[in-house]
């Protein structure tokens, strides 16, 4: 019997590479001409280039060629999934096991912060031209940087008190610490994007109102409204969306009161980081899930980190009743199964519903004026921070294109 690990509340379940195991590591690459690891990342990161740098201790250009295609490089390299991605088109897995790209991206992101690196610098040039972007997540981040790098000022809006989007109140500190966002966010304001805090932009009269005092606006608000399921009892005391749960415990570092049998309602990434927080807070866990444990969409690194933890996934259940007690506090919950015959009830203190979210009221389905432009999450529906940075992108190179032929008319 393997034994339960134990981890504390944003504690990492495993050690970064140091030099000698990141040069072993990149020792096993077979140095692909054509580099299909590189064909694999949706933000153009390059792993080809930044593992033979490693691999002659070029460690500084290294550490270039992530932050010069990703601004969200060390972020990305403890969420992204490389086993679908970059890992999956390793030409050394048809040898042995793929190359370990994402931790030899924090190495190489470690190093840069440890030797105090500006890689990206405020250009001595300026175009004159001001860009707003709403929302301080990955696509914004993204989208910002390269704006700025084309000497344009741009000004982030953000509605929470610090910065980051799903980076910072979405993600258990355990996959991806804070100092880890914050040294990302450090790059993005030494290129000079400013960063308004606390500051909510509603909507289409919102983007328009900024449009009066900005050449453009990039609309990157991501997925902020929570999906909860139409259930009896879903509003009582106790019942959290995962956004909403997890952002509480980030934010008070763990000291959360969730009682002692929680409940967590979904198969993605979001709901094994709801589980694993949950174990990390001392609780007693169980994963719920409608589907089969085949069909899950979580990576399977993480469903095998939270079964490590010894959080059992019932799956094949879906919910259908939440019960509380005379003070409106949940205490047991009711499930139907698939064959629409067996049932099963659970005691729960706290349930967490990690069914996906939705753009909010305000952005769905929004119409933009001529300048705005919307991209991340809230357009591709949710997939990986990766994607979004590929996004934000993308509409740079749309911003600085129709900020060019409006000058030119």
């Amino acid at each position: 019997m393997s034994q339960v690990k134990k981890v504390k509340y944003g504690e990492k379940p495993e050690k970064d590479f140091n030099i000698r195991t990141a040069m072993e590591e990149a020792s096993r690459c077979l140095l692909c001409e054509d580099a299909p690891c590189s064909q694999g990342c949706p933000a153009g990161t390059d792993p080809g280039k930044f593992i033979r740098s490693i691999r002659f201790k070029n460690f500084k250009g290294a550490a270039e060629t992530i932050r010069e295609n990703n601004i969200l490089g060390g972020s990305c390299s403890l969420v992204c999934p490389y086993g679908n991605l970059c890992e999956k088109e390793c030409a050394r897995t048809g040898i042995d096991k793929p190359i370990q790209i994402g931790k030899l991206q924090k190495f190489a992101i470690d190093c840069e912060k440890e030797a105090d690196m500006n890689v990206l610098k405020k250009p001595d040039f300026n175009t004159g031209k001001k860009v707003a972007c709403i929302g301080s997540g990955p696509a914004s981040l993204a989208c910002a940087t390269k704006l700025a790098l084309e000497g344009v000022d741009v000004t982030i809006f953000e509605q929470f008190d610090q910065p980051g989007g799903i980076l910072t109140y979405g993600i258990t500190p355990s996959r991806l610490p804070q100092e880890v966002v914050d040294h990302d966010i450090d790059q993005v304001k030494k290129v000079g994007v400013e960063f308004k805090l606390n500051t909510r932009i509603d909507g289409k009269d919102g983007v328009e109102k900024l449009l009066q005092d900005f050449d453009a606006v990039f609309v990157g608000v991501g997925l902020w409204s929570n999906a909860m399921p139409n259930i009896k009892g879903i509003d009582a005391k106790g019942v959290y969306s995962a956004q909403d749960f997890l952002k509480i415990a980030r934010e008070n570092n763990g000291k959360f009161d969730i009682g002692e049998d929680i409940l967590v309602i979904g198969g993605g990434d979001v709901a094994m980081d709801c589980a694993s927080t949950s174990k990390q807070l001392g609780a007693n866990v169980a994963i719920v899930y409608r589907r089969t444990i085949e069909e899950a969409p979580a990576y399977i690194d993480e469903i095998k980190y939270v079964q490590d933890m010894g959080i059992p996934m019932i799956t094949k259940f879906a919910p259908e009743e939440i019960i509380s007690d005379d003070e409106g506090n949940v205490v047991k919950m009711m499930f139907k199964s698939w064959d629409n015959v067996s049932e099963m009830v659970k005691k729960a203190d706290t349930v967490v519903f990690a069914i996906g979210q939705k753009a909010s009221d305000d952005y769905k389905e929004i119409e933009l004026a001529e300048g705005a432009f919307i991209n991340g999450d809230i357009i591709n529906g949710g997939l990986t921070v990766v994607q979004a940075v590929a996004d934000g992108k993308v509409s740079a190179d749309e911003i600085i294109d129709y900020l060019k032929i409006k000058e030119a008319k």
